[in-house]
């Protein structure tokens, strides 16, 4: 039976352990009452599981930010989303001409519906007895 060695080569300063490849391990912890953080300053960071990566924030908040691009994407599943309110902010919003001049002013409008484009871009139209999405498509054209 042939026994290897296994050498980990890594640098720890006062930011923590920099490893110089990749790195294979059960569990990963902070310091008690210490944040963790995983970085890569130059590169990706790629976390993978054949079985599923799960994120978990029982007492706090999960965010996720990046500086373009945001995707969740799901080949053979759905994206769900459970909450009690789901919010959806800086939507544009169309515009809405009514027939009737003696319908409400836009100005004071507190009603919207929300209206995708083919292209799966998202804004708000203002709403009207119907529906007013086609009315406002015109975000549809510069998206």
């Amino acid at each position: 039976m042939v026994s290897e060695k296994i050498i980990m080569r890594f640098l720890i300063g006062t930011e923590g352990a920099v490893f110089g490849h990749s790195v294979e391990t059960p569990h990963i912890r902070a310091e008690p009452s210490q944040d963790l953080r995983l970085e890569s300053p130059t590169r990706s960071l790629i976390m993978e599981a054949p079985r599923g990566v799960q994120v978990s924030a029982a007492a706090g908040d999960f965010k996720a930010t990046c500086r373009k691009e945001l995707h969740l994407q799901s080949t053979e599943g759905e994206i769900f989303l459970n909450a009690d309110t789901i919010r959806l902010g800086n939507l544009p919003t169309g515009s809405f001409s009514p027939s009737s001049p003696s319908s409400s002013s836009h100005s004071r409008q507190t009603v919207y519906e929300l209206c995708v484009c083919p292209n799966g871009k998202l804004y708000l139209s203002p709403a009207g007895v119907g529906s007013t999405c086609q009315s406002s498509s015109n975000i549809c054209l510069w998206s």
